[in-house]
């Protein structure tokens, strides 16, 4: 079995081998996903290792290149995501052969660190590979006007209106980067070209956008069995107007939904409660300090929105 990086002209085979071993139902699986989650990333391509026999791809393993930022120092991360093995050639240790072989391709290139939020099934062969916890992730939950409840409509169209020129939104963005330096706290760094990719571009899924001068708003609907949930991904504003804003966009968006729950991070507003309701949260280091690497586990060294750690 040989381990090596993808090209470009494999990509329809590494989807079949996708839709394979994850079934059609799992997520989109198409070229034009692939493209956009791993060539038109804004923060860079991906790292993509294929496993190949008999002339025949039969793994797959891509991280997805990021950036965190923490003070002046800029972080080149990745997430690992997308992964999977035919199959005909499950239980060979494909996914561990694939997923090391990656570590060091990232470790030679000077990267730092890898970050994830696997499942309950994945999480111990992470951690064998020397991934470790930082936390389960903090989330607000805070129920929303009992109004708006009887209001459950279905059924209605996510909207972007987002009335930012490039130049003001390259404004926003550029403060709200200045003013999380200054927390001191890891923090992923926004740019006009990040937020149309992230959300607004994204074929896996559709958002509720609002955003002008003082703000970007980005939600979506998340149905439970019982409760339906306003989930609030991005949230950037550098003043007290900028919150106005959201504050008054999150209810518009409440009560357009019928939501019954609003869940996001670091957003207080009104009363609610918070906990680690999330997934968990892990930290492979690759090229980090020692100390800054035990500061990194601790989740109140993370500044993070949902959109920053959730699955696309």
């Amino acid at each position: 079995m040989q381990i090596r990086e993808a090209i470009e002209q494999e990509i329809p085979e590494i989807i079949e081998v996708l839709k394979a071993s994850l079934g059609e139902t799992y997520s989109k699986k198409t070229e034009a996903v692939w493209r956009y989650k791993h060539e038109d990333n804004p923060f860079g391509k991906s790292v993509v290792l294929v496993a190949e026999e008999n002339e025949e791809i039969v793994g797959i393993r891509a991280f997805m290149h990021w950036e965190w930022r923490l003070g002046d120092q800029i972080f080149s991360t990745f997430r690992a995501v997308d992964t999977a093995t035919h199959p005909d050639h499950q239980g060979k240790g494909v996914f561990k052969k694939l997923t090391l072989n990656a570590l060091e391709v990232v470790k030679e290139q000077g990267d730092d660190f890898i970050f994830n939020t696997p499942n309950t099934q994945s999480l111990p062969g992470y951690l064998k590979m020397g991934w470790k916890e930082v936390s389960k992730l903090k989330i607000r939950v805070k129920p929303a006007n009992p109004f708006h409840w009887l209001n459950n409509k279905t059924g209605k169209a996510y909207t972007v209106n987002n009335t930012c020129g490039e130049g003001q939104l390259a404004n926003l963005t550029s403060v709200y980067n200045k003013l999380k330096a200054e927390e001191n706290r890891l923090f992923t760094l926004k740019s006009p070209e990040y937020l149309i990719w992230r959300y607004e571009n994204n074929p896996l899924q559709n958002y509720e956008i609002k955003a002008d001068q003082d703000f970007y708003l980005a939600a979506y609907i998340k149905e439970h069995k019982y409760v339906k949930e306003l989930r609030i991904t991005e949230h950037i504003y550098s003043d007290d107007r900028g919150l106005q804003k959201i504050n008054k966009a999150v209810k518009e968006f409440s009560k357009k939904f019928g939501a019954q729950i609003i869940t996001s991070t670091g957003l207080s507003y009104g009363v609610g409660f918070s906990g680690n309701y999330g997934p968990v949260l892990t930290l492979r280091d690759v090229n980090l300090d020692p100390n800054l690497k035990q500061e990194l586990l601790q989740l109140n060294n993370w500044s993070y929105t949902l959109g920053d750690l959730e699955l696309f």
